[in-house]
C-alpha cells in the first residue's frame, strides 16, 4: 500500500471516528437528532458522512455498537485495575452513561429497528457484568445470591427518571443498587433469575423494557 493510500485510509477512519463521536454528543442533548448539523460538528462534509452512514439509522447503530464494545471490554480492564467492588463501581458509571446514550439512540429510532439493537447488546452486557459479579464473589466482597440479569432488572427501572433527572438522579441511585450488591452476612432473600411475571412484558422477555414504559431496555 502507497503512502498515500495508507494517509486516505488514516483520514477516511478518522473521519468516521469523528462523525460517530459528533452522534454520540447529539444524543446526548436530544433525540432529534440531524445528520447535517453532526457533519457540521465532526467538521466534515455532508458527502463524507453520507459514504460512511447512508442513513440516520446506519449512524445511530454503529455509535449503539461501539457504546456496547466499549463496555463490554471495560470488564475485565477495571478488573486489572481495581479491586472486584471498585471495578463493578466504575463499570456501573460507565453503564450510566452508555444508558443515556442508549434512550437518546432508542428515541430517535423506530420499534422495528431499535428492537434488533436491544437484543443483539443484550447478552454481551450481561456477560460483562457476569464477569465483575463472579469476581466479586470470588474475592466474597459480593452477594452470592445475585446474578447479572437480575441486577440488569433493577438498573433498567433508572430509565423511568425523565431526562431532565437523569444527570442529578441517576449515579446516586445507582449507587444504592451498588451497596444493595455488597456481601452483608445478615442478607435476606436472593435476586434470583426468574423475574416476577408481572414485570414480564408481553411484547418481549423478561429483562427487555420498552420505551413506552418509560424504561430502557437492555
Amino acid at each position: 500500500m502507497s503512502t498515500n493510500a495508507r494517509t486516505r485510509r488514516t483520514d477516511a477512519v478518522r473521519n468516521r471516528t469523528r462523525i460517530v463521536e459528533a452522534a454520540r454528543v447529539a444524543l446526548a442533548e436530544s433525540r432529534h437528532v440531524r445528520l447535517n448539523e453532526i457533519a457540521k460538528r465532526a467538521g466534515v462534509g455532508q458527502g463524507t458522512l453520507y459514504r460512511n452512514f447512508p442513513n440516520r439509522e446506519a449512524l445511530l447503530a454503529e455509535v449503539h455498537r461501539r457504546d456496547v464494545e466499549e463496555l463490554v471490554t471495560a470488564a475485565p480492564a477495571l478488573l486489572a485495575e481495581h479491586e472486584p467492588v471498585e471495578a463493578l463501581r466504575h463499570w456501573l458509571d460507565r453503564l450510566i452513561d452508555y444508558a443515556g446514550i442508549k434512550r437518546g439512540v432508542l428515541a430517535a429510532l423506530e420499534p422495528v429497528a431499535w428492537q434488533d439493537l436491544v437484543a443483539d447488546s443484550r447478552n454481551p452486557v450481561e456477560g460483562a457484568l457476569t464477569h465483575l459479579l463472579n469476581a466479586g464473589k470470588a474475592a466474597g466482597s459480593l452477594r452470592a445470591d445475585v446474578d447479572a440479569h437480575g441486577v440488569l432488572l433493577l438498573i433498567g427501572y433508572l430509565g423511568r427518571l425523565d431526562r431532565d433527572e437523569w444527570e442529578s438522579a441517576a449515579r446516586p441511585l445507582m449507587n444504592v443498587i451498588l451497596d444493595g450488591l455488597r456481601r452483608q452476612d445478615s442478607s435476606v432473600g436472593s435476586l434470583v433469575r426468574r423475574a416476577d411475571p408481572e414485570i414480564q412484558n408481553d411484547d418481549g422477555p423478561a429483562g427487555s423494557f420498552f420505551e413506552d414504559d418509560g424504561v430502557v431496555p437492555w
